[in-house]
């Protein structure tokens, strides 16, 4: 645990700014994400250090298909999230508390060690939301940055603007899940709100990051010939066709167990949709 950045002191607890919710955290409670806590007026990283899941990945798996292909990475993962989508599937982590979980110890130094010894040339921030532990991605990406390996951010892109700013002289490549071209969809069923992914997508690609985009097709919620057009203008609009996109197939998981998997014919469909609108990269994903 050490003190999180991006908070300030406000009344009887702080206001933390690391994400859009700008949660106001009394002494003692915590914020959205479950993993930053006031203590004596000021604001703690819980989990710092002490990752829920340490695994070698091909990089494919994140996914990022034209960054370093047909290489591994480390995947580091610690408890959290700023989102609540219903049909999580790695809910077990992410909507958990770092206290919940089964947890390693292993500090920044000794995670960019680890690397080595594996030969494996990046890292990735992954599998829950990476920006609830910034303070250990941050120190992270700096100590593999300055010995050659690469960063990668697996991410919802829901962060303020500072955060971001201050980690991306650091990151590589990203891959950010786009849930739907809808605010009242995020609103309802993540509980966040869409610009600031949009924004922060905009953000990365001119700061020369390497850049994939996801968007998980939810049976029956934002599977319709609309969504996917919608989603493909934004990204002709704002000059990402070459952005790899990869459209994913949902299974029911989590608090959503009641819609079907996605049925191919609608990833088909949609993979036409992308490509019809100059998107010259488009993936399946989950089948």
């Amino acid at each position: 645990m050490i003190e999180a950045r991006f908070y300030a002191a406000e009344g009887d607890g702080v206001r933390c700014l690391l994400c859009p919710h700008h949660c106001f955290i009394k002494e003692g409670r915590r914020g959205i994400c479950r993993s930053r806590e006031c203590r004596e007026g000021k604001l703690w990283a819980l989990s710092y250090g002490t990752p829920c899941a340490v695994a070698d990945d091909p990089v494919e798996k994140k996914p990022l298909n034209h960054f370093m292909p047909g290489t591994r990475c480390l995947s580091l993962s610690c408890t959290g999230c700023n989102l609540s989508c219903r049909w999580c599937q790695n809910s077990d982590i992410s909507q958990a508390a770092p206290e919940n979980a089964d947890r390693y110890v292993l500090s920044p130094e000794e995670a960019v060690d680890l690397c080595f010894r594996q030969g494996l040339p990046s890292i990735a921030y992954t599998y829950t939301e990476p920006f609830t532990w910034w303070e250990y991605m941050y120190d992270m990406a700096v100590l593999a940055h300055g010995r050659g390996l690469k960063n990668i951010l697996v991410s919802a892109g829901y962060v303020e603007k500072e955060p971001l700013k201050v980690l991306l002289p650091y990151l590589d490549a990203a891959n950010i899940d786009i849930k739907a071209m809808d605010d009242g969809f995020y609103r309802k069923w993540c509980g966040a709100t869409l610009a600031p992914v949009l924004e922060n997508i905009i953000e990365m690609k001119a700061a020369g990051i390497h850049v994939e985009i996801t968007n998980l097709l939810v049976t029956g919620l934002n599977d319709s010939s609309g969504q996917v057009t919608a989603l493909c203008e934004w990204m002709e609009d704002s000059g990402l066709q070459d952005v790899p996109l990869h459209l994913s197939r949902f299974f029911p998981r989590y608090r959503m167990t009641s819609p079907d998997p996605t049925p191919t014919a609608t990833l088909l469909a949609a993979r036409n949709i992308a490509l019809s609108h100059g998107i010259r990269h488009v993936y399946l994903g989950n089948v």
